[in-house]
Order: C-alpha cells, then structure tokens, then sequence
C-alpha cells in the first residue's frame, strides 16, 4: 500500500497520445517525513504515521516540539517494517496509469435548506401557496410515526460541507518530481490549497509483491 499527503492545486487538462484530453487536478506534494511506526506486537496493529509541511516550532505545544509539522496522519499498513522514522516519502513511488484514491474536507456551504443539502424538489407555486417553494413540507410528528417524535435522521436543514470526502477510482495522469506534482483524474474533494491524502486503490496493488 503506498500513501502520500499533498496539497490540492488547480484543475487543468492532460492530452494522451491519441489525441484524447482528460480533466485532471494537480497535486503538489509537500515534505512527507515519517514521525512514528507502529507493528502489531507493539501498538496492536500496523501503522506509519506521516509528518507534512515544517511548523515553526514557535507555533508548536511544547509536547509536540519534536513533531514540528503543520499535518499529522497516520495510515494503516501491512508491512509497517518497511518504514524507519526519518525517512521522507515522495511521489517516485506512484507511476503514470495507476489507479488511486483521494480522501479530504470537502468545501463548507454553512447552513443550508432542504434543497440545497438533499435535493429536495420543493413546493410549486400553486393553489395558494406563496413562499413554500423551497420549504421541507412535513416531518411527521403525528402519533402514527415515532410516537409523535421526528423520527432519527429526517432529511432537514442543517450545516453542509466540511466532511471528509474518499473519491475513488482516479488515475495517475501525470507524475512531476521536478515539481513535486502528480495530475490526477477528475476532481478532488476540498477547497484549493487544502490538504489531501492520496493513497493507491487496493485492486491496482493486488500483483504486487510485498504490497498490502
């Protein structure tokens, strides 16, 4: 299994010999540093945790002056062996074709209604009704439906975005070690600029030898 922390760039377009074009994102990798490895007799499971960007230590808890990194993230793995701490990981390791997936925080939209959030179709402006297009309708609450409660996880309006998104499925467009880039398929998940974890997609590791 092979993982990497990048920041998220701009979308752009990737033309194959064949004259075909792909929409891709572009990926900047920063420093990835191994902070800490974890087996399976120590820890209980197999582990390697990743250190991206140097913090100033000024901006750093004192407990974590010796982590001095603006992202910390741990993957599971394995084969948690093949890491020593100290060891920096870089984009050498994922290859043009190969299919991955990336995982991050998606855009947050604030409070939004029922429209927005979940689609909902709303009202039509019809037979009286005057400001219930976009309105959620009834929730229920009649004796007949959870005791007169709303029932648990009733579609209604609420905050939107800043979840963590897995997009999967995406291929390994282009890999820039001059630039520390890697151009990936499609879009990924979170706002420019924002930290993403991208990590190779189990079916195209399945042949590979000494790969989880």
């Amino acid at each position: 299994m092979k993982f990497i922390l990048a920041r998220k760039g701009r979308m752009t377009q990737v033309f194959e010999e064949d004259g075909r074009v792909n929409a891709g994102t572009v990926l900047t990798v920063g420093q990835n540093i191994v902070t800490q490895v974890k087996s399976a007799t120590t820890d209980g499971y197999g582990a390697v945790q990743i250190g991206y960007e140097v913090q100033k230590l000024a901006r750093v808890n004192k407990p974590q002056a010796t982590k001095a990194f603006k992202v910390l993230k741990e993957f599971r793995t394995d084969t948690p062996e093949a890491f020593t701490v100290g060891s920096e990981l870089t984009i050498d390791t994922f290859a043009e074709g190969e299919t991955i997936q990336v995982a991050g925080t998606s855009k947050g939209k604030g409070f939004q209604g029922v429209v927005k959030r979940h689609g909902f179709k709303g009202g039509r402006r019809s037979h009286g009704q005057k400001h219930s297009e976009r309105e959620a309708g009834s929730i229920g609450g009649g004796p007949g439906r959870a005791g007169g409660r709303v029932t648990l996880g009733m579609k209604m309006a609420g905050r939107m975005g800043g979840d963590r998104v897995t997009v999967t499925n995406l291929r390994v467009l282009r890999v820039d070690p001059a630039n520390s880039q890697i151009i990936v398929s499609g879009a990924v998940p979170g706002a420019t600029g924002g930290v993403v974890e991208i990590v190779s997609s189990p079916r195209s590791n399945s042949g590979e030898a000494g790969k989880s």
